[in-house]
């Protein structure tokens, strides 16, 4: 069987030895290939700078995170006026109280609490990065679907392509033979009808071409846009060599996992777990360590009327000994999530499943077309040569020429388009699976 080589297009014109030189230009101005395009499409979109953005996000939440483990200032002031204090219930001999602590009070402090231990912080980190990670795979699917964007326009543009190849072989091949028609004419061993229904099939095949490549420019001002590349009507699009790729991926398709949505999926499954890590660690005891210095009226002996400079430093646990249950139902509400995920995995395996199976069908089918095209353009070929002969003998009239030259370009062009359409099943095989086309 023969397979698409990564220069089908100049396979297809070493058959159609006419069409070459209006190509010649054009392999010159530079070839493009499926590949360098789909990488073009993914490197332009404008949702690649996602990624960097959600790495300086993430990199300041870490930063506010790990300041946690820092030691924490607040400034409090304050000043209040109460209807009663306490007083002693002794007296003095003039019967005054004993002490009478004042009504009005001030007080202004700096306190710093510095964290001992807090499994909190480490959990909220690795929740982070998690996090991070889930987000920009699922950025990383989202630029995926543009694979396939590129090739639809891509095969699209190189259908046309080939068409206008084989409109040019035959263009060129009517033109040599409506000359012989004329001179045949003019010494009479030909109708002069038969040069005027030469070049009415050369003028309506030269409409036909001129249709394509208008077709084909509309093409490939789509395939510019989505690529952000420059596309003109002198660049070749060459078709990917698959043969060996497809043969390989088709061995076992159902057990590679190179689509990004996979490592979404599994960068999910990490985030569910960090989460639940850190909703253990919110019942986790937390130690620190606390100073207080102020300056006020009273200061720590409250009996006292006077302004006075204070200090307090100690050691404070905190621990929820008691949740009501809520970390344990939240975490099992996350083993939930995660049941969600793997059935969206498995759903997203068996659609994959279904795709590939429809590729590899046409694949089959189109080989075997492809097969039978190169018997028929071979005996059309023969066919052409043979009527050529005979409408140079004046057996056959250029009607019965003409129609034996169409049967030929249809054919040619039959095999041009089951050789793009064997690329685009190829292609699009191994984009559903995930791997890059050479």
């Amino acid at each position: 069987m023969k397979s698409i080589a990564s220069g089908g297009f100049l396979i297809v014109l070493a058959a159609l030895p006419a069409a070459a030189p209006a190509f010649a230009q054009g392999a010159a101005a530079g070839t493009l290939s499926l590949a360098a395009l789909q990488r073009d499409a993914v490197d332009r979109d404008p949702r690649t700078r996602e990624l960097a953005l959600q790495q300086q996000q993430s990199d300041l939440r870490q930063r506010n995170i790990s300041a946690q483990r820092l030691p924490a200032v607040a400034v409090e002031g304050f000043a209040q006026y109460q209807s009663d204090v306490p007083t002693a219930p002794f007296t003095l001999p003039n019967g005054q109280p004993l002490f009478s602590p004042p009504k009005t009070t001030f007080d202004g402090h700096v306190r710093v609490d510095q964290r001992l231990f807090d499994p909190t912080v480490t959990a909220q980190s690795a929740l982070e990065r998690a996090q991070l990670d889930e987000n920009q795979a699922r950025v990383r699917t989202a630029l995926y679907a543009r694979r396939q964007q590129v090739n639809d326009a891509f095969f699209a543009a190189a259908l046309l392509q080939q068409r206008a190849a084989a409109l040019d072989s035959a263009i060129a091949d009517l033109e040599a033979r409506l000359r012989e028609t004329d001179a045949r004419a003019r010494e009479g061993a030909a109708l002069p009808s038969d040069a005027e229904s030469v070049e009415a099939m050369l003028l309506q095949r030269r409409q036909d071409a001129s249709s394509v490549r208008a077709d084909r420019r509309a093409a490939l001002a789509r395939l510019s846009r989505i690529t952000g590349r420059t596309i003109g009507e002198a660049n070749v699009l060459v078709l990917p060599e698959t043969a060996a790729a497809v043969a390989d991926a088709r061995r076992a398709p159902d057990d590679l996992r190179a689509r990004p949505e996979y490592a979404q999926f599994s960068r999910s499954r990490e985030r569910i777990a960090q989460q639940q890590t850190a909703e253990t660690a919110q019942e986790l005891p937390r130690l620190s360590a606390f100073a207080r210095v102020g300056y006020g009226r009273p200061g720590l002996n409250f009996i006292s009327d006077q302004f006075e400079t204070y200090s307090i430093g100690g050691i404070q646990l905190q621990w929820s000994a008691w949740t009501w249950g809520a970390p344990a139902r939240e975490r099992e509400a996350l083993v939930l999530q995660q049941q969600i995920v793997d059935a969206d995995q498995a759903a997203f395996a068996r659609s994959l499943g279904e795709a590939v199976e429809g590729d590899l069908a046409d694949i089959d089918q189109l080989r075997d077309a492809l097969a039978a095209d190169d018997r028929i353009v071979a005996l059309r070929e023969s066919i052409d040569r043979t009527t050529k002969a005979r409408l140079d003998e004046g057996v056959v009239t250029a009607a019965d020429y003409l129609d034996r030259n169409a049967e030929l370009l249809q054919a040619r062009i039959n095999r041009a388009g089951h050789e793009v359409e064997l690329a685009q099943a190829s292609a699009r095989f191994l984009t559903t699976l995930g791997i890059e086309v050479k």
